[in-house]
């Protein structure tokens, strides 16, 4: 079955905002750039601005489509639409209760990540 999510790289003065995934959810214990579900009947844009309002408390602004990576996991094959979100309303927060961090996106590689984000990180990486 294959999941498509829609999911935000937050930006902000050279940092960007992550999320630890709780210890039950798939690939938990990894941090990730907040997003979510995208449900059948939505696009993935619009996917992204409910899931970053309802995971973060932020209302999307400006947001411009990276890129999209599809990963098998063996249990779970996951097709992620990447945007990156240089404009919002409010401040982030773990709406759900999860650990959040501003992070220099130069220290990225100090933390784990899913493989599916890996490559991310290392684009972000290499154009900071």
């Amino acid at each position: 079955m294959l999941v498509r999510v829609a999911v935000g790289i937050i930006l902000r003065d050279g940092a960007v905002f992550i999320a630890l995934r709780k210890s039950s959810q798939h690939q938990g214990g990894l941090w990730e750039f907040p997003g979510g579900k995208c449900e059948p009947s939505e696009s993935a844009e619009m996917a992204l601005v409910r899931e970053l309002k309802e995971e973060c408390g932020i209302a999307v602004t400006e947001s411009s489509f990276y890129k999209t990576i599809s990963h098998d996991y063996g249990d779970k094959q996951v097709e992620l639409c990447f945007y990156k979100v240089t404009a919002f309303d409010g401040e982030p927060v773990g709406s759900e209760g999860q650990e959040v961090s501003w992070v220099l996106i130069s220290n990225l590689s100090t933390y784990q990540f899913p493989d599916a984000n890996q490559q991310i990180v290392s684009e972000l990486m290499a154009a900071a």
